[in-house]
């Protein structure tokens, strides 16, 4: 049996930062995605295999992982547990034995975050499987979150837990324990992130769009239908040291930050409203593709206001200025991805005259759709 599981990025619309501060702000999912296939194999082969297109491929003996992992028991996944830093320990031995190279490292976590995952779920049966994705990793776009919703989805599709018709066909979505998913999932991000907020494995589990304030996550229907050209700076950013300076500033000028993060949490109360508004025509749907526009434009303004753009996230703005659309940073800034709106009424021949021009700086561009499915899973037999 085999069972292939995806599972969406995301982006964040409009908030980032300021969230990090009480206010509101407004996360989205996007049709590029990370897949896991997962095939079972008979128990005479006695090996989980992971395959992958970063160029990583693990290999671990069924009897190794049960000599290191045996306190872990029979599998429990109806359960989502936290892995203990006793487990990381004999995970990060299970992986240091395969030579891990040092160019590479930084993806470590993620294979801790499968063999806890697949451990938990489905004990020690042997299996093969292979992860694929459209996601850059470490971009703001969600690849580790995606990557572990996937993961979980295919790893519950054939646990006992979850009771599934396998004759279906074609890529349906999983409602039936989706939120379970969602738990399994953010205890895999835990392992990679340390303490993640939630917003990104509740993205992509759920899909469509999510309000985020203070710990609260609110699933909004978007009932425009949107497109972004997303725009990877390839510029590496510290995150932690980005969120920092921000507080740092708030505590230097507590008014006038306390004015910007107002502003930030009313565009995302104003976005929010906007995509969830029925256009009745064209004309209607042009004027509130507008609106997002300006949106987009003031956010940004915000977001260089308060220190956290970066020459290459200018380049592409002033660049899609030129062709008169609205672009922002998208997630911590300092480098990572910038999000272009594109209208309805703007032509293939105008975005791929723009996408060649971004390229020719060295960026990464990417299409996507805004708010669209969750987690989906396929089923199949293997010959």
């Amino acid at each position: 049996m085999e069972v292939t599981a995806r599972a969406p990025g995301k982006i964040i619309l409009a908030g980032e930062h300021a969230v990090v501060h009480g206010c509101t702000a407004v996360a989205s999912s996007i049709d590029l995605y990370t897949s896991v296939s997962l095939r079972l194999r008979s128990e005479g082969e006695g090996t989980i295999k992971l395959l992958n297109d970063t160029g990583l491929d693990f290999s671990w003996s069924i009897a190794r992982i049960k000599e290191v992992l045996s306190h872990l028991g029979s599998p429990f996944s109806s359960t989502p547990t936290s892995c203990s830093l006793e487990t990381v320990k004999s995970l990060a031995a299970l992986v240091d034995e395969k030579s891990f190279p040092e160019s590479k490292i930084g993806l470590a976590s993620g294979v801790y975050a499968f063999l806890w995952l697949y451990t938990s779920i489905l004990g020690f049966k042997p299996a093969t499987v292979i992860v694929s994705s459209e996601l850059p990793v470490g971009a703001g776009l969600g690849s580790s979150a995606a990557y572990c919703v996937a993961l979980s989805a295919a790893l519950l599709a054939l646990s006992d837990s979850v009771k599934m018709d396998v004759s279906q066909k074609g890529w349906f979505t999983f409602k039936a324990k989706a939120e379970l998913v969602n738990k399994w999932a953010f205890e895999g991000e835990k392992i990679i992130h340390g303490r993640p907020s939630g917003v990104d494995n509740s993205v992509s589990t759920f899909g469509n769009v999510i309000k985020f304030k203070t710990g609260v996550m609110t699933r909004i229907d978007s009932n425009m239908p949107l497109r972004m050209l997303i725009t990877n700076t390839k510029v590496g950013r510290d995150t932690k040291a980005l969120v920092a300076n921000v507080s740092a500033r708030k505590l230097r000028h507590p008014g006038a930050m306390s004015s910007v993060l107002n502003a930030i949490e009313a565009i995302s109360d104003e976005w929010s409203t906007i995509i969830q508004s029925h256009a009745v025509d064209d004309l209607c749907l042009s004027a509130n593709e507008e609106k997002l526009a300006e949106l987009m434009e003031m956010n940004q303004g915000l977001l260089f206001s308060i220190g956290v753009s970066h020459a290459s996230i200018e380049t592409i703005l002033q660049t899609a200025m030129e062709y008169k659309l609205a672009s922002k940073l998208t997630g911590a800034g300092g480098g990572g991805c910038v999000l272009t709106l594109l209208p309805s009424h703007v032509s293939g021949a105008v975005v791929d005259k723009l996408v060649e021009e971004l390229e020719s700086f060295g960026f990464q561009c990417f299409t996507a759709g805004i708010g669209g499915n969750g987690v989906q899973i396929s089923f199949g037999h293997s010959s």
